[in-house]
Parts: structure tokens; sequence; C-alpha cells
């Protein structure tokens, strides 16, 4: 029952705050201000209902330490599209035709940091972890990452393509970097960095979506593999190896860390691991090594 009334929650928030802004017509101070909104009450609502429901600290929300994962996070996801898109400008297929819209980077703003937050909890936050707490890490990473690329399909340019590129590249590296660190902020803060890059800076399309000029005025061209076609950069070979190679990296540092958490044996009493997020860290954890007992509704936690 935690799952349904954790979904239940943060889907209830994401339709609210969606059904705002469109509403709101891309008007850059409602759009702005609905955004931020959305985003600070779908993290209120989170920390309340996981509490609630899991009758602990909400680790992997911890305020300890959140503005640096935030902050790198969002440096990491803005460096990666900008090293993405540089080499798509390199073969052709990128090109800046002058200055774009101030008005349209900060409408962006806010709707890039409510789409973060708000599928980051979703994902990440609820169903990656509680997936993960019986099934293990990877099982989570895969289930999760093609369920995050087949909800693209509901975009306004999407494809098949890009629904795969969106669960390599998005999926997988968003969710490795939540097992890397057992924090929900450097993913959220990697996926907001990643989206205001992308349509807020450069000007190209997010994920297939139709939304107003960023600072830049761009125009994308050439083969879909390279440019991505209708459903923006995202849909480019480019991005789903710089993402495969991210999730690859963060990976890594899990199993250094002690992250991984593996399946769950039939009967086991113990809890998969997912509990450094009950300190809220970077500590290695290593799961069912911990010897907390805690059941399986109260599997502590890991968009």
């Amino acid at each position: 029952m935690r799952l349904v009334k954790q979904l239940v929650v943060v889907i209830a928030v994401n339709l609210a705050g969606g059904q705002a802004s469109a509403a709101a017509g891309w008007n850059v101070p409602l759009t702005l201000i609905l955004g931020l909104a959305t985003a600070a009450l779908a993290i209120l609502a989170y920390r309340w209902i996981v509490g609630r429901t899991e009758k602990r600290a909400v680790g992997e929300l911890a305020r300890t330490g959140a503005a640096g994962r935030l902050g790198r996070g969002l440096l990491l996801g803005t460096g990666m599209f900008a090293a993405v898109i540089a080499n798509i400008a390199f073969l052709g297929g990128y090109e800046v035709l002058g200055w774009g819209s101030l008005a349209g980077a900060i409408a962006l703003f806010g709707f890039s940091a409510a789409a973060a937050v708000t599928e980051e909890l979703l994902f990440r936050g609820v169903l990656f972890r509680i997936v993960e707490g019986r099934f293990g890490s990877w099982a989570a990473l895969l289930f999760t990452s093609a369920l995050f690329g087949s909800a693209h399909l509901l975009n306004a340019h999407a494809s098949l393509w890009g629904a795969i590129a969106i669960a390599i590249e998005a999926g997988g590296m968003l969710g490795a970097a939540y097992v890397a660190t057992r924090s929900l902020w450097l993913p959220i803060g990697l996926h907001f960095g990643w989206n205001f890059a992308e349509g807020a800076i450069f000007g190209t399309a997010v994920s297939g979506t139709d939304a107003p000029q960023g600072l830049l005025h761009s125009t994308m061209s050439g083969p879909m593999l390279l440019s991505g076609g209708e459903f923006g950069p995202e849909g480019s070979i480019y991005t789903v190896l710089a993402g495969a190679i991210a999730t690859i990296v963060f990976m890594w540092l899990a199993r250094r860390r002690g992250h991984i958490v593996p399946r769950r044996r039939r009967g086991a009493d113990v809890a998969p691991a997912a509990a450094a997020t009950m300190g809220g860290g970077d500590r290695a954890v290593t799961s069912a090594q911990t010897g907390v007992e805690m059941g399986s509704d109260q599997s502590p936690g890991v968009r």
C-alpha cells in the first residue's frame, strides 16, 4: 500500500502543477512561479508521504549537503549537454542563428524545475527505491529506465527511437546517479541542468515538447541519428553514448561505495539496504550486511 499512497501523492502534485502551467500558456511570470511552486510542493509532499508511510527520516532528501549535491548535478547536466551539442555542431547538425528570447529562457527555468523535481521524485524516489528494495538495484534500473522512456511517448513529437534513447541516456544515468549517491538531490540537479541547457540556453527541443525559444535562436539539421530530428538532441546517438558512459561511471562508483542492492532472497527478513538514505549521504552501505531488520513495508529509502 505504501507504493500506491506515495504514487498517488506525487502524481497528484505533478498533475496539478502540469494543469496550472498549461493554463498559464507560457506566460513568463506565471510559468516561472508555478514551476517553482510545483517543485517545492512536490518535495514537501514527498517528505510527508514517505515519512508517514515508512516511519523513517527521509534521508534521500536530507537538507544536509543538499546544496552541494544539487549544484554538482546542475553543473554536470549543463556540461554534459554543452559537450553533446558541441559535437553535433562540429558535424554540422546544430547552428546558432542569433539571439533568442530571455523571456522564454525564464519561463523554461520554471518549467525545467518542475519537470526535474516531480519526475525524479516519481521515477527514482518512489518507483526505483521500492522496486530496488524487493528486486535489487539492477532490476530497478532496467524497469524504471524502460518506464521513463515509455512515458516520453506521450510528448508532442515523440517517437519509438526517442523513447528508447531516453530510457538509455536519461533513465539509466539518473537512476545510476541515485544509486551512487543515495540522494535524490544529484539526479534532480543533473536532470534540471540538462533540460535547462537544452531548451533555455541552446534553444533546442526538449524531449519532443513544444516550448518557447531559449536564449539562442538555433536550428538542427542532418540525419536523425545525429540531430535527433523533431524529438531534439536527446534523440541523437551522441546523447545516448554520453548517457550510457555516465551510467557506467555512476554504477562503478555505486559498486565501490557498496551501494548496489542485490535481489532479495525469498523468505529473507532483512530489507535490502537502500538504508544509506537514512543517513542521507554518500556513505558506503552494503545491502543485507547492515543487519537492520525493518520488514518489507519499511525498507529504508534510497527522480
